[in-house]
């Protein structure tokens, strides 16, 4: 028994925050002076992680609707009655948080919001959450495979969705990165030879668990007592160069898949530099080039929107809008992420 993707959908929201519109913003350094010249820290920061725009979440929305937005597509795209849904695991990072306010807001869980938003009377639909930081829906889907393995599932909704705008310091440089958005699945169980192949997945928390956490703002005369995402950025990125491609590559032996037998590889759109470094290495440790067209980006145009990204890119691609990139029956497909814990994951996927 294994699962299939059935179906599949995603949600970006429509406002775009483009580099250009932080021109005349203003960033702080840690301690609290001003960063000169701002239009070359932007232009800079296209280069270094791919980022040419970003979307944010309307005013009234929050990451329990932009689940739900994308859950309705996927469902549609699947062709199921919701009313069958085993589980529907939603994984996120810091719940729903009103604009404007300070507070994230988790009862009930963002799940249980989904499910009652989409109108699922079945008692036996079980609706949770997941926190695994950016691997977070890579994490859900292999819970969703082990459910369905173990016999106790047969159809799953998998969604990862957030709304990073509302937790980033308006005076860190590193908020540019942050996006809103959602992206769904609908799994199912199959007795066909494909579906997930194998995973890998581990948290490093001994020296690495505070490179991603939450911290005040670097304006120094904030009294507000506000947290915020910050991040250890050159400890992260040395981080994921190491450990993300070890972790693809026990992945793909544990599947018994020819590395040369990939058709794409879907990793978490964090920062295009270090996901290009990422693959480089993965490459290098079977002595081999990076073919062309083996990772397909979204990051230049989403931003870096944490557990939505893959599923979002997922279904960019089923849908045929990313032009230079497609899916066909008996592909196989490598997802890897890395993010807050430190977590990492990966798994293979023939379609």
């Amino acid at each position: 028994m294994n699962i299939r993707i059935k179906g599949s959908g995603s949600y970006t929201p429509e406002n775009v925050m483009k580099n250009a519109d932080f021109t005349n913003h203003v960033f702080l350094n840690e301690d609290g002076l001003a960063i000169k010249f701002p239009e070359s820290i932007i232009g800079k920061f296209k280069d270094i992680t791919g980022i040419e725009e970003r979307r944010y979440a309307d005013s009234q929305h929050v990451t329990s609707d932009l689940a739900y937005f994308a859950a309705e597509k996927a469902i549609e795209d699947a062709g199921i009655d919701r009313e069958t849904i085993d589980y529907i695991i939603v994984a996120h990072n810091y719940g729903d948080i009103e604009k404007g306010k300070i507070q994230s807001d988790t009862v009930p869980s963002i799940a249980t919001r989904v499910k009652n938003k989409l109108r699922i009377k079945n008692p036996s639909c079980v609706a949770y959450d997941l926190l695994f930081g950016c691997p977070g829906w890579n994490e859900a889907m292999i819970h969703a495979s082990s459910f369905v393995k173990a016999g106790i599932a047969k159809r799953c909704l998998v969604i990862g969705a957030e709304t990073l705008s509302r937790v980033t310091d308006p005076y860190d440089r590193d908020s540019m990165i942050y996006a809103d958005g959602a992206g769904a699945v609908i799994v199912e169980a199959t007795d066909e030879n494909n579906g997930i192949l194998s995973h890998e997945s581990a948290t490093y928390s001994y020296d690495e668990a505070n490179f991603l956490f939450f911290g005040t703002s670097y304006k120094q005369d904030d009294e507000s007592d506000i947290r915020y995402i910050k991040m250890k950025g050159r400890k992260i990125y040395e981080f994921a160069l190491t450990k993300v491609p070890l972790a693809m590559k026990s992945c793909l032996e544990k599947a018994g898949i020819d590395i040369k037998d990939l058709k794409k590889i879907l990793i978490h759109q964090a920062n295009e530099k270090m996901d290009e470094a990422i693959i480089e290495r993965f490459y290098s440790l079977y002595d081999l080039a990076v073919p062309s067209d083996i990772m397909p980006m979204s990051i230049h145009k989403f931003g870096n929107s944490s557990v939505a990204t893959i599923p979002t890119l997922y279904d960019l691609i089923m849908k045929g809008e990313m032009d230079e990139h497609s899916f066909t029956e008996g592909d196989i497909i490598l997802f890897a992420s890395v993010g807050a814990g430190m977590n990492i994951n990966a798994f293979t996927y023939r379609v």
